[in-house]
């Protein structure tokens, strides 16, 4: 009996873990894709129009506010549940 419970406790908390995982894991690919798509922009910007790192640099920062709104969303989204 004592080991059945135990071997349901365990499910349990490997489920609770695996769902945060996924959260964690899925949270890092937005913050991954948004920067790699505007650098990735910036830099196709530039071999187009010849302009060496105009549009790259252009694209970073544009990559790096994309990482930050990602980032408020998610804590916004994460401050709602705590406070529910």
């Amino acid at each position: 009996m004592k080991n059945q419970q135990e071997e349901e406790r365990y499910q349990d908390q490997f489920g609770r873990s695996l769902r945060a995982l996924s959260d964690y894991l899925g949270l890092g690919i937005q913050i991954a894709a948004s920067f790699v798509f505007f650098v990735l922009a910036g830099y196709w910007g530039d071999q187009k129009l010849g302009t060496s790192p105009l549009f790259l640099i252009a694209g970073v920062f544009m990559g790096m506010a994309g990482m930050v709104l990602v980032l408020m969303k998610t804590l916004k989204i994460a401050n709602r549940k705590k406070q529910k």
